[in-house]
């Protein structure tokens, strides 16, 4: 069984609150991910919490590619939560034998201001490791250029306001 590791880390000129947030909402997460993946969420859910039960499926999300082709299908499970800080999602995946995706967000460093985010992967595909690996790897790589592209949006935004 091949078991592959990857990390990604992006600091972004925001709070830490403001990345926490976005990293747990619903909407957050669908941007993260569009357009190669749309995942399905159950209608009126908004974002997970520090109410999440760990260690069960807080629900099924499907994974359709570019919105239109389902690949795989997940039980979203987190087995551990720090909110503000960090949570780590563990959930079966029908094209993993093991799947954890770790996210911790932090201060940057030194007191500059801004956050980083950080994402752990381990997971082990079912088949064709090379391609699965190189497939999450561009995915994750997307995940954080769409981070760094909105919190500058963000902050260029704000900095006009204050003018």
């Amino acid at each position: 069984m091949t078991t592959v590791r990857l990390s990604f880390t992006t600091e972004v000129p925001a709070s830490v609150e403001d990345v926490w947030t976005w990293s747990t909402s619903i909407r957050g997460i669908k941007l993260e991910m569009w357009p190669i993946l749309k995942i399905t969420f159950p209608k009126g859910m908004t974002g997970i919490d520090k109410d999440t039960t760990l260690k069960k499926p807080l629900c099924r999300c499907q994974f359709l590619l570019l919105g239109l082709i389902p690949i795989d299908m997940s039980k979203l499970t987190f087995v551990e939560f720090d909110p503000g800080h960090r949570f780590v999602e563990q959930s079966p995946l029908l094209s993993m034998r093991s799947w954890r995706h770790e996210r911790i967000v932090t201060p940057a460093a030194n007191g500059a201001p801004g956050a980083v985010v950080t994402d752990n992967l381990e997971f082990s595909p079912r088949f064709g490791a090379p391609m699965v690996r190189f497939f999450v790897r561009k995915f994750f790589e997307h995940r954080h250029a769409v981070l760094a592209r909105t919190f500058a949006r963000r902050a260029l935004r704000a900095g006009r306001t204050d003018k």
